[in-house]
């Protein structure tokens, strides 16, 4: 019997030469990931987070931007006149006695009796073209109204008393835009003459049914298409740009979310439940970091990152050049202070990952319980025969 508990004896020293990697574990330990000596065969670049510049170069990321997407149109842009818009046509002569002086729509003004017509509502024919008398048929399709003010006066003046016009578009199809998703009451909002913003539609439309912090705006206009969240919107005036006839804005729920793995309180996809939140605070929102089985010199934050800020990082990358993002693991010491202040001023990200590996003592305490199931039978078998 004591043959066989010199065997599990050895069986435990086999293990842990062996460097407890038979062991159960949620992912690599500790040296595995930082014992990071070629990234090109890794497929991975390895931060040490242990000083401002980390946040420096993190600040300098490319970001979706509306206005950044959509420049030069900040400002409303001028009211044009489309096929199906309904166009109302006023037209007045400076004396009597001219084409329009047997209207019954007569107008005193201060300068004596003059002749006022006021033509009925119609629609702007296929043609892109309205009826005027006397005038015939003028081109108003993709012209402002002043435009076709002055078209119609230089059809008129060889033929009415100086005229004057004045056009107004009483119904506009084409000059708003569609809101879709996420909202109270998708429609297709008019634009007004004065211009509308992004945020002034969806008030339009009702507003959004879910939180800011979930929502994304999706805005097509032409054959572009620029997705944001929501709250970039609602916190940076620049981005909430003028909207555009035909521009086409919908919200999608997209919830913040991140993953917790490895010797936290909680492993799970967990919601950040704000805006933003900071390294610091997903630590704790995944129920902190393990006493008994964390290595505070092993918290890491695994993302993919772009290449703009991975070559302020790390210059010499061979990842680098690829054109596409590049998968980043940035390594927190919680021993060191400064990582502290670093990972509670750190944004987290969507779809982030948070890592925390086991301590050595937690794998010895594994192979010092491995052992026991294991020499347990043969030493309470040794003890009954004695």
């Amino acid at each position: 019997m004591m043959n066989l508990f010199s065997k599990a004896a050895a069986f435990m020293a086999l293990v842990l030469l062996a460097g407890c990697a038979a062991l159960p574990a949620q992912g690599p330990a500790t040296i595995d990931i930082v014992h990071n000596d070629n990234p090109a065969a890794s497929g991975f670049e390895l931060i040490d987070v242990d000083g401002s510049e980390v946040l420096s170069a993190l600040r300098s990321a490319p970001h979706d931007s509306l206005s950044g997407s959509f420049g030069g149109q900040g400002r409303p842009g001028e009211t044009t006149i489309s096929v199906g818009d309904t166009i109302a046509v006023t037209i007045w002569e400076a004396g009597s006695g001219g084409l329009f002086s047997g209207s019954t729509d007569l107008t005193q003004v201060s300068s004596g009796t003059s002749g006022k017509a006021t033509i009925p509502e119609q629609p702007v024919g296929r043609d892109g073209a309205i009826t005027v008398p006397y005038a015939g048929r003028v081109k108003v399709s993709g012209l402002t109204p002043p435009a076709v003010e002055r078209a119609i006066e230089r059809r008129l003046e060889d033929r009415a008393i100086q005229p004057q016009v004045l056009v107004s578009i009483t119904k506009q199809i084409n000059a708003s835009v569609t809101v879709a998703g996420e909202v109270n009451s998708g429609a297709r909002v008019p634009l007004s003459t004065r211009g509308d913003r992004l945020l002034d539609v969806l008030a339009t439309a009702g507003g959004v049914r879910i939180p800011v912090s979930e929502a994304m705006v999706r805005l097509s206009r032409g054959g572009s298409t620029v997705s944001v969240p929501l709250r970039t919107v609602v916190n940076d005036p620049a981005e909430n740009i003028y909207m555009r006839p035909g521009d086409a804005l919908t919200i999608v729920r997209e919830p913040q979310v991140f993953f917790a793995v490895g010797a936290t309180g909680r492993n799970d996809e967990i919601p950040f439940g704000a805006d933003r939140i900071s390294v610091q605070q997903a630590i704790a929102r995944a129920g902190g970091l393990l006493d008994n089985r964390a290595d505070p010199s092993g918290v890491f934050l695994l993302r993919f990152e772009h290449e703009q800020v991975v070559s302020i990082l790390k210059p010499q990358s061979p990842l680098l050049g690829t054109g596409a993002l590049i998968p980043v693991i940035y390594r927190f010491n919680m021993r060191d202070p400064q990582a502290l202040f670093v990972a509670s001023a750190m944004p987290m990200r969507n779809r982030d990952v948070l890592y925390v590996t086991n301590s050595k003592l937690s794998d010895l305490s594994k192979v010092t319980r491995l052992f026991s199931t294991i020499a347990q039978p043969a030493l309470a078998t040794a003890n009954a025969i004695k």
